[in-house]
Parts: structure tokens; sequence; C-alpha cells
């Protein structure tokens, strides 16, 4: 009975849909405007640490998109760095996991300022599926300051684009030099 079935599927292409291709012009126009407002409100390009606080790897699969040949974020100026001490937004994907709090205190102390914290999903917002979890402790917020929460499960490589931009826009408007949620 097994043996037909593995047959039958050694021979057959994948059942699979293609990904949809967003289009360039709005993912080029997106990275521009974050590239630009990242030169106005820090003088250079932006340095994101993402930080997995005990996801499912899902928003992890849309956030190395971002460094893909679609988006190409390194095109723009924009770069994901191995180190919070390089970072300027700590993009952190998961909920807050218990035995990865201390982790990201530590991650979140270790970036200098101006630094801003982007919850990534709606595990990172409110724990999602693992809310009711005995290893969780809830959202990213009961850990870290948020300063921007970018939901959805997953959020799509444009939705992550258009969270950073909007982070940068506001915290320009507000002409803030503080750390948020300091």
């Amino acid at each position: 009975m097994l043996w037909p079935s593995l047959i039958r599927s050694l021979f057959r292409r994948p059942l699979s849909e293609p990904a949809p291709s967003p289009a360039e012009a709005t993912v080029t126009a997106l990275a521009e405007r974050l590239e630009a407002a990242a030169q106005v409100r820090l003088g250079r390009s932006l340095a994101i640490r993402h930080v997995d606080s005990g996801s499912c790897n899902g928003c992890e699969l849309e956030v190395n998109a971002l460094s893909g040949v679609v988006y190409d974020l390194e095109r723009f100026g924009l770069r994901f760095v191995a180190s919070p001490r390089h970072a300027d937004v700590l993009l952190v994907t998961g909920p807050a996991c218990h035995n990865m709090a201390e982790a990201m205190q530590r991650a979140f102390l270790c970036t200098p300022d101006p630094k801003w914290v982007v919850a990534v999903g709606d595990c990172a917002l409110d724990g999602g599926v693992f809310r009711d979890s005995y290893a969780v402790a809830g959202g990213v917020d009961r850990v870290l300051p948020v300063d921007l929460v970018i939901p959805g499960c997953p959020p799509s490589p444009a939705m992550l684009l258009e969270g950073l931009l909007s982070l940068l826009a506001v915290q320009e408007e507000a002409g803030e030099d503080e750390v948020p949620g300091n």
C-alpha cells in the first residue's frame, strides 16, 4: 500500500503553488523611502539585529526574504548585523519565552542609542498560538519596551519594510533624541 504511493510521488512533480511575485516598483519605492528616512534620522544606513525569542520560524522566513534576491535590502544600504552593538533596530520575532528573557534584555542593553524595538508577528504581539504555554511570558512588551508592532502570522516582507519606514517617519516627526520607551 505504501509502495505504490511512494513510486507515484517519485515520478510526479511536487504539488505547490508558485510564490506570488511582489511588484518591483512597490519594493523599490518602500526601500528607497526607508533608506531616505534612515539617512535623515541616523546619518547613515539602518542596521538591524534580528532576535528570535522562541518562534515557530514563520516570521524568520519572511525576515530572511528581505535579504534575498527579490527585496535585496543591501542594495539600498539597509543591512542585518550580527551583533546588537552595531544595531539601530532590534527586530524581535516570537513570543517572550521565559528562557530568552535575559538574552533579549542583554541584547537591548548592548544596542547603542538611538535604538528601537520592533515586535514582528502575532506571537511577538501577545504570545500568539503559544500564549497559554507554561514557557511563554506573553508578548515581547513584557520584557522590552516595544516601539512598533508589525502584526501578521507571518507578516510579508513588504509589510516589514512598511513598518520600518513608519517607525522612522514617526521618530523623525517627533524629533526624539532619547531612547523610546525610557
